[in-house]
């Protein structure tokens, strides 16, 4: 089944617990950590990890978008962060962090920019539980999706069969309901979703209605058959 993570980046940064209450239902909720090197935007840390785990029984899945992750990662785990998403180009060593997460409790997870490719990084994939395809360069919210990326997708899907994992497949940047059924045909199986979702009326019920796109669109796929 599909799994929508609504991106706390296009919420009301004035109120993130009532932001983080409305989506209810959802997967997860994505919390996207800038620091305004890695990437040229600065958004919330630890503290604020902290508190809206506090506010929401929705698991937090953290997406560091910053330099030194070996370093900081694990502070998110200790926050109450359920998965915690590290850029293959930020990262120094990895399996060693990929690892780090994991012992710590939390789901880990490994992103690549748009135009760092997925193969090179084959052998490291049953260290992790989620790779993230970024469908736009990281940095800012509100981006238009990258067609360019679905074939990487579809790399990355048959990389995955080939080993025989349980990896989780995410995308992030500008998922809506015109962009996902092509996500979830390429073999996407997590979506974050920002202003498509928080930018509706009733973001419980953009939820819904994206991951009944994404489960409709699934059940055709040619790579779900026997998943």
């Amino acid at each position: 089944m599909a799994q929508i993570n609504p991106s706390i980046l296009s919420a009301d940064f004035s109120r993130l617990a009532e932001e983080a209450k409305a989506v209810d239902g959802a997967d997860w909720l994505h919390v996207d950590v800038m620091d305004n090197h890695f990437v040229p935007n600065l958004t919330l840390g630890v503290p604020v990890v902290e508190a809206l785990g506090r506010a929401t029984s929705t698991p937090l899945d953290c997406h560091l978008m910053i330099e030194q992750p070996d370093r900081w990662a694990p502070q998110y785990v200790e926050a109450g962060a359920g998965s915690v998403t590290f850029h293959a180009e930020a990262a120094a060593a990895p399996v060693r962090l990929a690892r780090e997460i994991r012992a710590k409790g939390a789901r880990a997870s490994m992103a690549l920019k748009p135009a760092t490719p997925v193969e090179p990084y084959e052998d490291l994939l049953p260290e992790l539980d989620m790779l993230l395809i970024m469908t736009v360069e990281p940095g800012f919210g509100g981006q238009a999706f990258l067609d360019i990326m679905l074939p990487k997708i579809r790399r990355t899907r048959q990389l995955i069969a080939r080993h025989g994992l349980e990896l989780w497949l995410q995308v992030d940047g500008g998922v809506s309901a015109d962009t996902i059924e092509r996500c979830a045909d390429a073999g996407a199986d997590v979506f974050v979703a920002g202003s498509a979702v928080y930018g509706a009326d009733d973001p419980a019920a953009a939820v819904r209605m994206l991951r009944h796109q994404a489960d409709e669109t699934t059940a055709k796929a040619s790579w779900s058959c026997g998943h």
